[in-house]
């Protein structure tokens, strides 16, 4: 889940996806003329309902949906595609909330633009309860520490992403042909600990993120989406080929197993955080619900047909990342190689996020001529803290549902239908929608808690071992 980020001088709100800055913080509503509407028309710089779309596609294709068909995994050939389309009406719906609420309070403040942070704020001082009146300025801080615990947390899936690909590319180097079709048994060439590469990432991937202008890191921004792409073409185009018989998958997993598919279910679909910036750079803002339910429609698609086609191809034997089971032939090596470039690009644009919240804080307690120390300092103490947590939870299938389980569940589904009732209980709301949303909070909570506890459970003792088996034949 790859997220465009589009931010300007009064911005700061971010998503939880990966980044794709391309313009400076400095150009944001310099040109708004505000006339007590939330719409903002005629900017130079503004965004066409096209570019909009593609944003928003690009902000949603990240390591989440190679994680998907083990997800279908966990929840069966028929519950999965089933609970993913479920889970994307739903999220697709508290995108929507937040949006009219964004809006709502941008025509009662005579503000042209709310963030994430701000719209929670304010729904808190219109609720009835004066508890929360008075605690309205903690929405903000909530918003921010779930923001900053999902993008650290797609860092750490990203140094065991990279670990686990460059480690069996590498094993499997003196086995590797141009022939992507024989089922050949492969001999790997041990080398050292998925660990170990992940501490040979972690210096270059600390001067990578000392790079703290987001106009330079745009060029890493379209290199990833560039290569992901032809990642992308190139993954479907083997799982369409000789689909085996499904006859032998079960229609439901055993639910057990169906916490883990939830948290990969919901880091995958986690976007909520670009939803106001992208409709706050259209041109025609009017025009963004119908994007946003066309954008989110393509890319539900999208995730049910990679769910379901990858664990239909590999079946029991699906991986963490659907990469890791692609033949050992130099083409589809190339595929991870060429995605694990990506990733590592992304890395930088993922880590600006709460680089943006947390630095500041320490920054501006220090003298001057220290500043540039000190954010540097804290730069490195961020990546190491994610390769150390990526070092000790080193499953890749772990690390993405814990993550989408704790933080994603919380932004994308619970806060959203309580931002609806302290937002309009005291204009009034049918019981029909305080029911409705709060069902959407309760479901939300509840994967949380049992998607948290299931990971943690399987990390701690896990029901079986890690498959090693690649979709030509057996890890030898």
């Amino acid at each position: 889940m790859s997220t465009q980020r589009l931010r300007n001088e009064d911005y700061h709100d971010y998503s939880s996806t990966d980044v794709s800055p391309e313009e400076s913080p400095s150009e944001g509503l310099n040109n708004f003329s505000s006339q007590g509407s939330y719409q903002r028309f005629g900017e130079s710089n503004s965004t066409t309902w096209f570019q909009t779309l593609i944003h928003l596609l690009k902000g949603n294709i990240g390591t989440g949906l190679l994680g998907l068909p083990l997800a279908v995994k966990n929840a069966g050939i028929l519950m999965g595609p089933l609970s993913l389309l479920v889970i994307g009406l739903v999220a697709v719906h508290c995108m929507g909330i937040l949006v009219k609420c964004a809006h709502h309070f941008c025509r009662r403040l005579n503000k042209p633009f709310v963030d994430y942070g701000d719209t929670v704020m304010y729904g808190l001082e219109s609720s009835p309860s004066s508890w929360l009146r008075n605690h309205a300025h903690w929405g903000r801080h909530i918003v921010d520490f779930f923001l900053i615990v999902t993008q650290l947390g797609f860092c750490c899936v990203y140094f065991v992403f990279l670990a686990d690909n460059f480690k069996q590319v590498i094993e499997a180097a003196n086995g590797t042909t141009n022939n992507c079709h024989n089922n050949e048994t492969v001999i790997l060439t041990p080398t050292m600990d998925s660990r170990l590469y992940m501490l040979t990432f972690l210096p270059f991937l600390v001067l990578l993120v000392f790079v703290r202008n987001l106009r330079a890191l745009s060029i890493f921004s379209l290199l990833a989406n560039i290569t992901m792409l032809v990642s992308l073409v190139m993954l479907y185009q083997f799982i369409v080929q000789n689909i085996p018989d499904p006859s032998r998958l079960p229609l439901v997993a055993p639910w057990k197993t169906y916490p883990l598919f939830f948290g990969t279910a919901i880091f995958a679909f986690e976007g909520i955080g670009m939803v106001l910036p992208l409709e706050n750079k259209m041109k025609d803002p009017q025009k963004f619900p119908l994007i946003l339910y066309v954008g989110m429609a393509i890319i539900t698609a999208l995730y049910i047909s990679l769910g379901c086609l990858g664990y239909l191809q590999f079946g029991a034997n699906i991986q963490g990342s659907i990469t890791l089971n692609l033949p050992n032939c130099w083409l589809y090596q190339s595929v991870k190689l060429l995605y694990s470039v990506g990733i590592f690009f992304t890395y930088a644009l993922q880590f600006y996020v709460p680089a943006e919240i947390i630095i500041p804080f320490f920054v501006s307690r220090v003298p001057e001529h220290w500043e540039l120390v000190v954010d540097l300092f804290v730069r490195t103490l961020l990546v190491c803290m994610t390769c150390i947590l990526a070092i000790l939870i080193p499953r890749l299938d772990l690390v993405i549902s814990l993550v989408g389980s704790v933080s994603s569940s919380a932004l994308a589904l619970i806060i959203p239908p309580l931002l609806e009732i302290t937002t309009y209980y005291s204009e009034g709301m049918s019981p029909f929608t305080i029911a409705k949303d709060a069902l959407i909070s309760i479901l939300g909570f509840v994967g949380f808690v049992v998607g948290t506890y299931e990971a943690l459970y399987e990390l701690i003792q896990p029901s079986n071992a890690p498959i090693v088996i690649n979709s030509t034949g057996a890890f030898v």
